[in-house]
């Protein structure tokens, strides 16, 4: 958040800020960093709840009580750690403007802001909140949504690209399953670890192959398609393919898919994931787990117990897990009974009850290690870059994380496309070996469910 002429700034935080990423009190350098008192008394509204803003709450305030050992705050002091000053401002409390009544939070932190600019600061806002920035723009300041934990989601990583070589590339590439190195010269930009290429044939645009980039050799080593399906499922697209390919690869430790509803990829890492857990027992159990809204809601008010409330909210993981056991048993030919839906559900209630499947609120899983499980945390677009980062330390040895979310859906107030945490962590991992992540395009749920993703 720098700016072309090189003067401090002052940059006033919103509540939702703290809350959103407590550690953003240590982001701006060596600016100076307003906290207006009304924050500290809506973090102390917070501080209480036993969910992530409860948390964040609780340690954004530890970090203020740590700074006031260093002087008042009321005067500003230095932090160590950026070379900046952080400010609790106790006044400004005048209207600085007839429209602004002091009537709401929102309105007075504009207003602190708007008091230091008369001040003759070059005041920034700082707020998660679209309407504050709004109003704060209209009263002639700067206001911005917190920028530190945004990607370009326009022109997000998609895992993929396409390439066009000489016939002899394909040919060789085919024949040798350690891998070709491209030529000097075939990409304008490098290729990231685990990144899918669609090679195509310089003389023959039908003949393509796929291949997948491996960073720590650099050479591009062919996808086979090996199994025509993994527990029922067959890929009905190139995208699907390159899914599948890291889902099924105990090597590539996290797997971000992200795509529009219909795309697959919650049926796709279920499958993936019930395949290397019962058949190969790679895993010793299958952990599926989506936010209840966003990440920590309490389900105390749904009723029945915890089974009871759960189910409700993760219906859509039984939609899936009933579909890949209803085809599993109609394909079986072990002499168990034949799919139907009281056999079905009766197999996914025996599977919950030994624990080889377990479906979880992400509230639950803070503070565990979990370790040789096929760990899907879905609706993951719901969850802050902070939240992603608490999940994926709880990830133990022999885990395997996988993240799928549609960013064109999202529920939670403060987060978009481009700040949410599912889209943060494709474009911060994307050139590590121990990451792969596809982006899935095409709706393959029905064919009016393509039609509608495509045209509305």
């Amino acid at each position: 958040m720098e700016h072309a002429d090189g003067a401090v700034k002052t940059f006033v935080l919103d509540t939702n800020v703290l809350l959103h990423n407590p550690e953003a009190l240590f982001v701006f350098e060596d600016n100076t960093v307003v906290i207006p008192f009304v924050v500290l008394e809506e973090l102390d509204t917070f501080k209480g709840n036993n969910d992530d803003l409860g948390r964040n709450a609780r340690q954004a305030i530890r970090h203020l009580d740590e700074m006031r050992k260093s002087g008042p705050l009321a005067e500003g002091v230095r932090v160590e750690r950026t070379g900046g000053v952080v400010q609790v401002m106790l006044n400004h409390v005048e209207p600085q403007h007839p429209a602004l009544r002091l009537d709401s939070p929102d309105n007075r932190i504009i207003n602190v802001a708007a008091n230091l600019k008369v001040e003759g600061r070059t005041v920034v806002l700082v707020s998660k909140d679209i309407n504050c920035r709004v109003k704060a723009t209209a009263l002639g300041l700067v206001a911005q949504d917190f920028q530190n934990q945004k990607v370009d989601f326009d022109h997000l990583y998609t895992g993929y690209r396409d390439l066009t070589v000489a016939r002899q590339f394909i040919d060789q590439l085919f024949k040798n399953d350690d891998g070709v190195a491209l030529p000097d010269g075939s990409t304008e930009t490098p290729l990231n670890a685990n990144e899918f290429v669609l090679l195509h044939n310089a003389e023959d645009e039908q003949h393509t192959a796929l291949a997948r980039f491996d960073g720590e050799t650099q050479v591009l080593r062919p996808v086979r398609n090996k199994r025509s399906n993994i527990f029922g499922i067959a890929p009905r697209n190139l995208q699907q393919t390159m899914a599948f390919d890291l889902l099924m690869d105990d090597r590539v430790k996290l797997v971000t898919l992200l795509g529009n509803a219909g795309t697959g990829k919650t049926l796709l890492a279920l499958a993936a994931g019930m395949d290397k857990t019962l058949n190969a027992g790679v895993y010793e159990k299958l952990l599926v787990a989506r936010p209840i809204m966003p990440m920590g809601k309490d389900i105390g008010y749904l009723p029945g117990d915890k089974d009871e409330k759960l189910a409700a909210w993760m219906q859509p993981i039984f939609d899936n897990l009933t579909l890949l056991l209803g085809n599993r048993l109609s394909e079986n030919d072990k002499g168990e009974p034949k799919a139907t839906a009281t056999n079905v559900e009766k197999k996914i209630a025996g599977l919950m009850a030994e624990g080889t499947v377990v479906l979880e609120p992400l509230t639950y899983i803070r503070g565990r290690s979990i370790p040789q499980q096929y760990l899907i945390v879905d609706e993951a677009q719901n969850l802050t870059p902070h939240e992603v980062k608490t999940i994926a330390t709880r990830v133990g040895e022999g885990t395997k994380l996988i993240l799928t979310g549609d960013a064109s859906q999202i529920d939670n107030p403060y987060l978009d496309s481009s700040s949410n945490g599912l889209s943060y962590v494709v474009e911060r991992l994307k050139n590590n070996a121990l990451v792969g992540h596809v982006t899935l395009a095409k709706a393959e749920r029905s064919e009016l469910a393509s039609l509608v993703a495509e045209t509305l």
